[in-house]
């Protein structure tokens, strides 16, 4: 009997992700309004399958990759860059999974990865669309209270290169990880009223 309750408590889980996870159709409809409008349909996009395993659902056609919200945490998030950050983001999300997280993985691993060339990075600026809300409501096809924030990667960028505040203000662009290879801009909207 205790070897049946404790294999129920290790597969629910599994059973519980089965159930909540989004189809690909309702993945691929609420991350691709992170995208600008005219480049969301040719936009690949990285989402979840049944087990809960990152993978490809659909093939891009133009320069955009978007990943899917998590489906695992409490909030929605979704992104959408341009495709020369797909290795960056792709070992951000693997350090990740090793529990390396905040600014040891870019400083102790990421940059210095770019460094020594085992890492490529675009060395021109590059575009993030970060879109974040509440959920998403299938049956409308909207992200509940969604707001986009957006991002221009420009490596090694430093506050008198641009002419660009490094003090973080909502509504104002500043600049973030100034004179490293992850310097990029910032662009949140101020909150709805």
């Amino acid at each position: 009997m205790k070897t049946l309750m404790l294999l129920s408590l290790l597969l629910l889980p599994l059973s519980v992700t089965a159930q909540t996870m989004p189809s690909a159709e309702d993945q691929i409809a609420a991350t691709v309004q992170a995208a600008p409008e005219e480049m969301r349909a040719g936009a690949a996009v990285l989402g979840y399958n049944a087990e809960g395993k990152l993978v490809e659902l659909r093939k891009g056609a133009n320069e955009l990759v978007c990943l899917a919200d998590d489906p695992k945490d409490n909030r929605f998030s979704a992104a959408c860059y341009h495709k020369d950050l797909e290795p960056y983001m792709a070992r951000g999300r693997e350090l990740a999974a090793q529990g390396v997280t905040g600014g040891d993985r870019n400083a102790q691993y990421r940059w210095k990865e770019i460094k020594e060339g085992k890492l490529k990075f675009p060395k021109e600026p590059r575009m993030l669309y970060v879109l974040s809300g509440k959920g998403y409501d299938a049956a409308t096809g909207k992200v509940i209270d969604g707001s986009v924030r957006w991002v221009i990667y420009v490596p090694n960028a430093t506050a008198e290169s641009l002419g660009l505040s490094t003090k973080s203000k909502r509504g104002e662009p500043w600049l973030m990880d100034a004179g490293t290879l992850g310097a990029h801009i910032m662009i949140t909207p101020p909150l709805k009223n």
